[in-house]
């Protein structure tokens, strides 16, 4: 899978600028603020239909421009895909794949798979779990839309269930009516937590291996998946997920919401049997964030037969020479994008950024 030319028009800070790109490594080289990873959320956003920045559509469309457009040409392995994107202050966004008009952001997830990291993806190590389910949610829903849509379903199910816990309703009228709500959001869970369970599995040996390429096998990665249901997955995972949801039935009433549930779930990251959310070093927290990122590469190629596109940003600022070289030799079998404040040797094509221009 390679990303063959990209063409923006009013994002972000870019006024027009069309780029075609080498098959292995393209690094955008300029000073902070210039625009480089305005490049990367460009690309993410026609793989995935949202930024990897917590914003709205219409933030993404250059200062006192009505429209934004987008377009990425790309070749895969059995067919090209062209990505039309058309963002508005106004009118709903339009996504366009080879020319015909989607409805639902689940046909255009899994059209071209991307793994995505910068510094800031340390957060899916140290902070809170909606961060490691977003990773795991993303990741597997790239190869798995029956996943995605499930996912939707739980979500607005949860909703829905929260809804009528905090309701004017007696908790007598709530248990009457809550039923219906259980045994949908059961269903999703159980399938839910079924794939997230085969994701941690199938990801573990990439990301010790990537983990101790990196870090050059000092230390041991383990990740266990913690279900927010507390429930076994097993064939009476429905049935007792059904019993705790009534056990904690006048609880989730007292609190508004919903308290178990995959909406909960969590992985546990542990080197040498040691947590490292709470005791690994910013080092060791900021090579497991890049082993996991590096397990997604092998993990997708294992499905799809297929490397899905890399993006770096401004990930060397945070290694050390070594591991950068490391890296680099790592990532060498998919195209990858960097993003950097300076020159260094890099094999590839390289692309100087300033202020939105290409240079």
């Amino acid at each position: 899978m390679k990303i063959e030319t990209l063409s923006i028009k009013n994002f972000r800070n870019y006024s027009i600028q069309n780029l075609k790109f080498d098959e292995k490594i393209n690094v955008f080289i300029g000073k902070n603020a210039q625009g480089k990873t305005n490049l990367l959320e460009s690309i993410f956003y026609c793989c995935i239909g949202k930024s990897f920045k917590s914003c709205k559509d219409k933030e993404l469309i250059k200062w006192n421009e009505e429209n934004s457009f987008i377009k990425l040409k790309v070749n895969k392995k059995y067919r090209d895909i062209d990505i039309d994107i058309k963002l508005n202050h106004t009118l709903k966004k339009s996504i366009l794949i080879n020319g015909l008009p989607i409805k639902k952001i689940g046909d255009l997830i899994g059209e071209i798979n991307v793994v995505f990291f910068s510094p800031q993806e340390l957060k899916l190590v140290r902070e809170s779990p909606e961060e490691r389910r977003k990773f795991m949610d993303i990741d597997i829903s790239q190869n798995n839309k029956r996943y995605f849509y499930q996912l939707s379903r739980y979500e607005k199910i949860l909703a829905n269930r929260n809804k009528l816990l905090k309701s004017s309703l007696s908790l007598e009228a709530v248990k009457e009516t809550i039923d219906i709500w259980d045994r949908a959001l059961i269903t999703s869970a159980n399938y839910i937590a079924t794939e997230r369970m085969k994701f941690i599995e199938n990801i573990l040996p990439y990301a010790q291996k990537a983990h101790s390429y990196i870090s050059g096998g000092k230390e041991n990665l383990s990740l266990v998946y913690k279900c927010g249901c507390t429930v076994k997955l097993d064939e009476k995972f429905e049935e007792n997920m059904d019993k705790l949801l009534k056990k904690n039935l006048e609880k989730d009433f007292k609190f508004g919401y919903t308290t178990i549930g995959v909406h909960r779930d969590d992985i546990d990251i542990f080197l040498n049997e040691t947590e490292v959310k709470s005791f690994g070093s910013q080092g060791q927290q900021r090579t497991v964030a890049l082993a996991l990122k590096l397990a997604e590469l092998e993990n997708m190629f294992n499905i799809t037969g297929e490397y899905p596109i890399l993006l770096l940003d401004d990930v060397f600022s945070e290694l050390d020479l070594d591991r950068q070289n490391r890296l680099l030799k790592f990532v060498g079998r998919t195209q990858t994008f960097i993003t950097c404040t300076d020159e260094r040797k890099l094999e590839g094509k390289l692309f100087n950024i300033v202020d939105g221009k290409v240079c």
